[in-house]
């Protein structure tokens, strides 16, 4: 059955976006994407999270197709438990980026999240994961994080903001890597040139699908480069200042449903209509 809205492909961040403040999904928001895909319309997880801390989330969603994380360096496909795709970034890079941005700023406390289904988020002594949920392995000392290969670095400064943490690193980071920050307390960089935008246009294509048959769901900058490449882009009433500015629309909370609410509003009250003979 076709999709009854030009959307076809429905794109959604999972923190401060679908998931809720404790990281769980509401009712209303599982139940709306349920009837989504009853339409034929598909749904597409894109999120910093790295593939093995999506995978608990996907199988609460049903989801056996594919998921857009790490900030678009993973195209994962949870059917298979499988990386489709997946860039590294170069971890002599991140180590001399990292040693730019604390020369202005001072000492940061750092993470990594290793490449691979099966990789680890790694932290060193200081860092506190703005998730208490995910879960991460302590290290002794910086230099173990760079053990295995990584698809990004997480910052944290104790004194900085996040939008000042941002804004000196791309200052001085350059083409070392690209620079995002996609939640409270998290400042990342990830391999340059790679954005959400990245991983959401490889997965679309896989599906046969395009940015005109896209409607896009965020809360933060790093969702600006999906909502540029969709045809539209929606964010959270609880999104940063720079997102609302750039989006087609806002709607409620992540608290609220505000995914669900746009979504009964475009698919299923055409729905309502079409059964009425309205159309």
């Amino acid at each position: 059955m076709a999709a009854p809205t030009a959307y076809a492909l429905i794109a959604t961040d999972l923190d401060g976006t679908l998931l809720r403040g404790d990281d769980t999904l509401s009712d209303r928001s599982l139940a709306a994407l349920a009837r989504v895909a009853e339409t034929g319309a598909r749904h597409l997880v894109v999120t910093g999270r790295p593939a093995p801390r999506v995978r608990p989330l996907l199988d609460i969603l049903g989801s056996t197709g594919l998921a857009v994380c790490g900030q678009g360096a993973q195209v994962y496909d949870a059917g298979a438990d499988r990386l489709l795709w997946s860039v590294t970034l170069d971890r002599e890079l991140a180590e001399t980026a990292l040693g730019k941005i604390e020369a202005e700023v001072g000492q940061v406390s750092a993470a990594v999240d290793q490449d691979g289904v099966d990789g680890l988020t790694l932290i060193e002594p200081g860092y506190l994961m703005p998730h208490p949920t995910l879960p991460a392995v302590q290290v002794d000392r910086r230099d173990d994080l760079w053990c295995a290969p990584i698809s990004k670095v997480l910052l944290r400064h104790p004194e900085l903001s996040d939008d000042e943490l941002a804004a000196t690193a791309r200052s001085v980071v350059g083409s070392l890597a690209t620079v995002t920050m996609s939640g409270p307390g998290t400042v990342e960089l990830q391999p340059c040139g790679i954005t959400k935008a990245t991983g959401l246009a490889l997965a679309a294509a896989h599906l046969g699908l395009g940015p005109g048959e896209t409607i896009a769901f965020g809360d933060m900058p790093n969702d600006i480069p999906m909502f540029d490449w969709a045809a539209h882009g929606v964010a959270m009433a609880n999104a940063h200042p720079e997102l609302k500015a750039v989006a087609d629309e806002i709607t409620l909370s992540n608290e609220d449903d505000g995914i669900a609410v746009v979504l009964e509003r475009l698919f299923f009250r055409l729905e309502e209509l079409s059964g009425s003979g309205e159309f």
